[in-house]
């Protein structure tokens, strides 16, 4: 018990030792205004949106055979180099070859029946104008040559028909370009009946290839043709690929109710070191500008606080204190009596306060785009200008007061390079 009383007293005298002290040295210490700065600074402010989406080639074709039969050559493998209309593959020819002689046949066929016809139908037209034979005679004359007449016509298509599927067992390349993939193998049959069967996948020039990235239906409404975009790919983590927007689709495309839009981006591949079928996460730059004075956005959320100005303003000497009724300014004019004018800059004009020395003063900027954190700056200020983002008081000697700052600090704020050890410009 006597401990517990003894530990009591021991701690209030403490507490009344470090008060006076704080009191003392609040009496005899000099009050000083304490101010964190951001600097105007040349730099670039960009809005990005981000997707994913796969590298194709700008030109793909599916290359198949419209008879069936089996592969009796190939001329080219994976990652040959073709040219348009040259020789890829053949099919056997027998089949259609025979195809083609029983067609020729029919037709001679089809033409010896339709001389016969004609001939007997001339005569029965005759004897029939002569009263020589009856109606029904003279009809069955004329209906056996128009019957071999269409019996001609479907010969002869039937021929052409088996000339062009004989061309058809040579598969030649559609366009210039590199085969991608071959699906058939020598000896192979292939049948035509119910589909196409896919022999090779050719794509044009590889040096110009496009991502086709998914959008989702969040940012679809601010990307545009023609923007900017970079890329990357896993095979070159470190490498930035860059193309531009030629395409946004209007086809939404559903994937477990998310809603997405393809969109597509040319990109230059002049070292083929892009593939078909890389993924690629690409940044959309939606918005951008370079080489303007950037802010931080700080600066214009920054409020003093009345009674510290007020003091603040009478602590400096008398012809540098500002009037007391002064207010921001564009171009020399006070900003009043105009209602027009209030919109006008409500949108664009921000209010900040320049430090100057020792003096701080307000000043209304023109500023232009935002990323959110970082502010563009379109008038008003110049490169170089400190401008205030937080104001506060300390006391004590000029040690004493870096040490104070030197706790107002945050830590996880990291110190820039070049900047001195004692905190934020005053």
């Amino acid at each position: 018990m006597k401990n517990r009383k003894r530990t009591i007293v021991i701690a209030a005298a403490i507490i009344l030792i470090i008060t006076s002290a704080v009191f003392v040295l609040n009496a005899n210490g000099k009050v000083e205004y304490v101010f964190d700065t951001v600097k105007v600074e040349k730099g670039s402010i960009s809005n990005i949106v981000t997707a994913t989406g796969t590298l194709e080639a700008t030109n793909t074709v599916v290359v198949g055979t419209q008879v069936s039969g089996v592969i009796e050559k190939l001329y080219v493998d994976f990652n040959s180099k073709v040219k348009k209309g040259q020789l890829i593959a053949e099919l056997d020819k027998s089949t259609l070859q025979s195809n083609l002689e029983n067609a020729e046949a029919d037709l001679s066929n089809a033409e010896a029946e339709f001389e016969y016809q004609k001939s007997n139908f001339e005569r029965d037209k005759q004897l029939f104008e002569k009263k020589m034979i009856s109606e029904s005679g003279y009809d069955l004359s004329k209906y056996n040559y128009k019957k071999s007449e269409g019996a001609l016509k479907s010969a002869k298509a039937n021929l052409n028909r088996a000339k062009q599927n004989l061309s058809y067992a040579k598969i030649y390349a559609p366009i210039d370009g590199i085969v991608t993939n071959r699906a058939v193998e020598e000896g192979q049959t292939v049948a035509a009946s119910m589909s196409t069967p896919e022999l090779f996948t050719i794509v044009n020039d590889l040096t110009e290839m496009q991502v086709e990235a998914d959008v989702d239906e969040a940012d679809i409404g601010v990307v545009t043709e023609g923007q900017r975009v970079e890329f990357t790919v896993d095979a070159f983590p470190d490498e930035t690929f860059t193309g531009k927007i030629t395409q946004v689709r209007l086809q939404p495309k559903e994937s477990s109710n998310v809603i997405t839009y393809t969109v597509i981006v040319t990109v230059a591949n002049p070292d083929l070191k892009l593939r078909p079928g890389m993924t690629a996460s690409i940044t959309d730059y939606v918005q951008e500008v370079n080489d303007v004075l950037v802010v931080s956005g700080k600066a214009i959320r920054f409020t003093p606080d009345r009674e510290i100005m007020m003091d603040y303003f009478d602590s400096l000497p008398e012809d540098k204190r500002p009037q007391r009724n002064m207010g921001p300014k564009q171009d020399g004019k006070e900003d009043v009596n105009d209602e027009g004018k209030r919109e006008e800059l409500s949108e664009n004009m921000k209010l900040v306060w320049i430090k100057n020395g020792d003096i701080i003063k307000p000043m209304m900027v023109e500023t232009g785009m935002t990323d959110g954190t970082n502010l563009e700056i379109l008038s008003g200020l110049n490169e170089g200008d400190e401008i205030v983002t937080s104001m506060g008081i300390g006391t004590g000697s000029s040690v004493e007061n870096e040490n104070d700052k030197e706790t107002q600090k945050s830590p996880f704020i990291q110190e820039r390079p070049g900047k001195s050890e004692g905190g934020p410009g005053r």
